[in-house]
């Protein structure tokens, strides 16, 4: 998959002809899945490369920082899904001052038109776009009609009765609902990041973790999981993880994310490990000295054991 970015001012020579999808793509769920994969299939039909157009930060990070939603996933972490997904192009568009100010106009120019040769373009059916959100899918049907691009807006996608979203997802991680996350993404929710050095304190105690590093201090869940590790040799291993802010030994600690993998002792330090959430054995709490913290952890890695071993019956 080729990764670009930037825009083609007006008046730039086109890119190559594409078939187009528009979006966020926050924790790729089950609807942002069913757009790939009619994306996938028309543009396959009509011999072009699919490109799947996203941004950089979330829209939402730009106007609002401090009340923007919990990222679901890293850029990263979104490109690799897309890849995975099969999709030939991933255009990411810086989200700033300027682009923000495109109007609807500039952006069908620069951007569908100059930057990604859309020939083919579809988006959801609450599709808005340029600034203020002035566009909507009338105005991109009126304007493939000059210039040579067809428009379609896929349904909402369900689960269960409910609006497959990234919202939905975020309500689901919070209230420790895994099984729903991972019904809404048709996977277990994952965080994905390179094991750091930390504090050393779980070696001392007699469980060693590995850090893993946290591209957004504000995760979508916390607590204490039951957890699958990939990303090492052969299948995933099993452990425990708690994402928090340790408040036993912190009193304002930043969100860490520190895994106990079973049975296991390699160093690990630098590699990138993906951890998938499985269960949520119970939220984070503060002890009043290192004793009965560890005895909390001895009964997290016991309920987790307990967990993995009833799911294999």
């Amino acid at each position: 998959m080729r990764i670009s970015h930037g825009l083609q001012p007006g008046g730039s020579p086109a890119s190559a002809p594409h078939a187009v999808t528009i979006g966020n793509f926050d924790g790729l769920h089950r609807g942002h899945q069913a757009m790939l994969a009619r994306l996938k299939e028309e543009a396959e039909k009509r011999g072009l490369p699919s490109c799947v157009l996203t941004f950089e930060p979330h829209p939402r990070e730009f106007f609002n920082p401090a009340q923007a939603p919990a990222r679901l996933s890293s850029l990263r972490e979104k490109s690799e899904l897309i890849r995975a997904a099969g999709i030939d192009r991933l255009h990411v568009c810086r989200f700033n001052q300027r682009f923000s100010s495109l109007s609807p106009d500039d952006f069908i120019q620069q951007v569908l038109v100059n930057s990604l040769g859309a020939r083919w373009l579809l988006v959801g059916d609450d599709f808005r776009f340029g600034a203020k959100r002035a566009g909507d899918f009338t105005l991109l049907k009126e304007a493939g009609a000059g210039f040579g691009f067809e428009v379609e807006s896929l349904p909402t996608v369900s689960v269960e009765g409910k609006r497959a979203s990234s919202t939905a997802v975020r309500e689901a991680l919070a209230a420790g609902d895994m099984q729903h996350a991972a019904e809404l993404l048709g996977r277990p929710y994952s965080i994905s990041g390179h094991v750091m050095h930390g504090n050393k304190l779980g070696r001392q105690i007699g469980f060693p973790t590995a850090n893993i590093q946290l591209q957004h201090n504000r995760p979508p869940l916390s607590g204490i999981f039951a957890v699958e590790i990939c990303g090492l040799n052969g299948e995933p291993l099993k452990g425990v993880a708690s994402l928090g802010t340790r408040p036993t030994v912190h009193e304002n600690g930043n969100p860490t994310l520190e895994v106990f993998i079973f049975d296991f002792r390699d160093d690990l330090y630098g590699r990138r490990l993906r951890v998938d959430f499985q269960k949520k054995l119970r939220d984070e709490e503060k002890y009043p000295d290192l004793d009965a913290l560890i005895a909390q952890i001895k009964r997290d890695v016991d309920n987790a054991r307990a967990f993995f071993a009833a799911r294999q019956i």
